[in-house]
Formats: structure tokens, sequence, C-alpha cells
């Protein structure tokens, strides 16, 4: 029986065409839907006889899981995946074409998950996007060609093989973008030893801009760049590496860059000799810390600029571009200042250390 041909107008899809298209996958049949990349089909996420015929209708193997694709970000949370770094991706590219990879930490989708991983799409096809958000159950969807072939653009590229294993079509002229969308696997799951940020498709985004909006370019300011700032650079290096469950070294690879400054400070010179033991003690190396004065190029270049002490912040919003997207503030949330403990005895030391490790643990939770 030839499938329901339906033609689906711009905006909100409305009640009748919702219907239709949940009659068709509640009965466990494949429904072809638009997306601002290419066509999809799509079925039941939480029926696995409706993702076997999915799987046979495209022609590809049953054990290769699809992707969820959804109406909202919510979804984030029924997996448990939302942290603060995938948050800044869904922020800027959501709705759009790129699939998230992330730790299913609930099991909410176990016949998408592989290995602890499910893929997340949200399209900005606005018609397909507010049935997925209208549907009572989770949809999965994959490209509408046969496994390894050219995606659809126009349904006269349909193959015909495809076509008669479809319950419900629904029109939306050709697709602009014509390639898929972008795939990024992050975050950490249960039994991986390091957390991921791997491109495992290209589409419109390339990896260095998204480790750009995945991560953060943090700079910490003080005076002269030897005590209290290479402490809090140290601090938060090693505070963000555990909260991700990586190696130090391996931030940059997530999109992290942590650096400080002085509005005083003079390029090349050590930490202080309390400032390199107080870190040591925490198992954090500042010993190859050169010091370096704060520019306009070096502020710009950061996200978030937090600084030890109010005046330090004055002096850093006078030098901070017009215009710029680097946001400055104090590094204590409750806006008060870290004394310096320049001159001071090692106990002065670990008393500021302690302070700026209880200010970055505060911050600790927007950035990762």
């Amino acid at each position: 029986m030839p499938a329901t041909l339906i033609n689906a107008d711009h905006g909100p899809s409305g009640p009748e065409l919702i219907a239709q298209v949940q009659e068709a996958l509640e009965a466990g049949g494949i429904a072809l839907l638009p997306t601002e990349t290419v066509y999809g089909i799509a079925a039941r996420a939480d029926d696995q006889a409706a993702l076997t015929a999915l799987a046979h209708a495209k022609g590809r193997p049953t054990e290769q899981p699809f992707t969820w694709h959804v109406g909202d970000s919510t979804c984030l949370d029924k997996l448990g995946a939302r942290t603060a770094s995938v948050g800044r991706l869904v922020e800027r590219y959501w709705p759009g074409p790129l699939t998230l990879v992330v730790p299913d930490r609930t099991g909410f989708v176990p016949h998408l998950s592989k290995a602890g991983r499910v893929g997340v799409r949200f399209p900005a096809h606005e018609p397909t996007a507010s049935i997925l958000k209208a549907l009572p159950f989770p949809v999965a969807m994959t490209s509408a060609n046969l496994h390894g072939e050219e995606p659809v653009r126009e349904l006269d590229q349909l193959a015909p093989e495809v076509r008669e294993r479809l319950s419900l079509i629904v029109e939306g002229g050709p697709r602009s973008l014509g390639e898929s969308s972008t795939v990024l696997s992050l975050g950490q799951a249960e039994g991986e030893k390091r957390p991921r940020f791997d491109l495992l498709r290209e589409g419109l985004h390339d990896l260095a801009t998204l480790k750009r909006t995945a991560g953060l370019r943090l700079l910490f300011v003080c005076t002269g760049n030897t005590c209290r700032s290479p402490m809090a650079e140290g601090l938060a290096r090693s505070a963000i590496a555990n909260a991700l469950g990586c190696h130090s070294r391996d931030l940059s690879a997530l999109g992290f860059e942590v650096s400080s400054a002085g509005v005083y400070g003079f390029g090349g010179g050590p930490a202080s000799k309390h400032s390199v033991d107080q870190m040591a003690r925490r198992d954090i190396d500042i010993s190859g810390h050169s010091a370096s004065g704060t520019t306009p190029e070096i502020l710009a270049d950061a996200d978030e600029i937090y600084c030890l002490t109010s005046g330090h912040l004055r002096a850093v919003q006078e030098l901070l571009p017009q215009g710029g997207s680097a946001v400055a503030s104090l590094i204590d949330p409750s806006g008060a200042d870290i004394p310096d403990p320049i001159g001071g005895s090692s106990l002065d030391y670990e008393r500021c250390a302690d302070k700026i490790a209880a200010c970055i643990e505060a911050r600790l939770s927007d950035w990762v």
C-alpha cells in the first residue's frame, strides 16, 4: 500500500499532522520527515522491532545505533548529560545541524545507546521539530538514503527500496543544506578513562570552532603575576581536569585554556617560592611559571577574566577593548578581595591559596 503523502507548511506542525505521524509510528511504521539538511526516515526509539525495520529500510547493519531526534534540549537532562560545556554548544548550535554523542547516564533510550553513549540531534526544521516535541515517545531518525549512498534532498531522489517501506511521507520541499549534520562525541561515559572531544563526522562546523565554543579561555589577574594569579591558574587547571576526569595537560584538547597575568607584571619572572611550595603540597606544579603583564590583546583573547581584587578589576576594565566578548569579574563570587600574601609567611600563602581554591570550587560548575 503506497505511503500517505502530506505537505508540511512552514512553522509549527498542526495537531492533525502530529496525530498522523504519531499513528504511523505507534503502529511500528516508518515515516519520512524533512530536516534543514536532508530528508530522514523515522521510527519509534523505544520499539526494537521498529528500529530493526528502520535498519532494513536503509539497508544497514542492525547493530549500528540510530540518533535520537528531539524537539527541544530537555532531552539532555533526561540522559543526565547536561554539563556547562554541553550547554554552551547547545546554546550556540541547537536547533541546527550538530549531532552530539553524549553519555547516557540514565539509560533513558537503551535501544539507541552503544557503549554508554547516544547521539542526539535537534533539527532546525520547525515543522519536524514541533512534531518530535509533541510525540509521547522518543524518535530515532537516520538519513533517508540507502546505506552508503548520497543523502536525499528531494523526494524524487528517494530509492524505491526505501519508499516501499514507508507508512507516511511528510513533504517539505527541496532541502537547502543538502549535507548531513556534524557529529561530535564529547563527555565521559562510564568505564572510559578520559573524556572525549572527537569529531566523528565533518559538516558545517569545524573542530577548532566547536572546541572554542564548548571550552573556555580563563584568565586570572593579580598585581605582578608572581603570587596569587599563578596559584589561581594552577588551582583552576587542576580543578577543571579533576572535574573532567582527565590530566591537566589534556585540557587544551577539550577546549580549555587557563592562564594568568599581572596588571603590573613584567615578562619572564618566576612564581614566588612560597606560591610554588603551596601548590606543590597540592600536587600542582607551577615551578615553570613565567610572569606576564596584561595587554588589550591578552584580555581580548579570554572568555572570562577573574581578578583577585577590585583594584585589579578596575585596571582590567580600563584595558578591555570596546565591543569585546570577554567578561571580567572578581574571582570571589561574594565580591571580596583576596589579600596579597607577598612578604608574608608560608602560613599567609597557605591561607591565600585556601581562599582562592574555595572561590574556584564555587565557580567550577559554571565552567565544566
